[in-house]
């Protein structure tokens, strides 16, 4: 079948299974900190990040928390990415000690942007695609390029049709 819906070659992420993954990504990243160092700031890619960040903060008890907005897509339609919003400077400097967490990497352009501005951080994705996986240090899932990931915040409970007749 290769005319597919994206429902039909998609990977549903409910808000328990995010949790179950945002604290997997924790575990592995608790042995990754800087030797002799904690973690001394998480970095959340908005929007997507948002959520996986907070959870990552909560359970490597991290406090200090600050967001990069970097705008890619619209909707489903993949632009050229530009930022949006920085973190404080203050804080986070060239990315030294700094944990940055987004929800996937797709095709690897946000990172991009991202790993420019904070070179010496350390890049965290719950999920990541083939094309973008490189870019990334920690993550928990690897899906395929052409799954699209639909996330708790992009859906709402409905009758779906049967694949094969009713």
């Amino acid at each position: 079948m290769t005319d597919r819906l994206p429902h039909e070659k998609g990977f549903h992420v409910s808000w328990d299974q995010l949790h179950r993954d945002a604290r997997a990504l924790a575990w592995r990243l608790q042995d990754e900190a800087p030797a002799d160092a904690d973690w001394k700031a998480v970095v959340a890619i908005t929007r997507g990040g948002m959520a996986p960040a907070m959870i990552v903060a909560r359970e490597l008890d991290i406090r200090a928390v600050d967001t990069i907005s970097v705008k890619s897509y619209d909707h489903q339609t993949q632009g050229k990415p530009q930022i949006l919003k920085s973190p404080d400077p203050d804080l986070v400097g060239d990315g030294e000690g700094v944990l940055i967490v987004d929800d996937l990497v797709d095709t690897g352009k946000t990172l991009e942007v991202v790993r420019a501005a904070l070179p010496k951080a350390h890049v965290a994705t719950v999920y990541a695609k083939p094309q973008g996986r490189e870019l990334v240090h920690t993550f928990v899932t690897e899906v395929s390029q052409d799954t699209w990931i639909f996330f708790p915040w992009d859906l709402a409970l409905q009758y779906v049709e049967p694949y094969r007749g009713a």
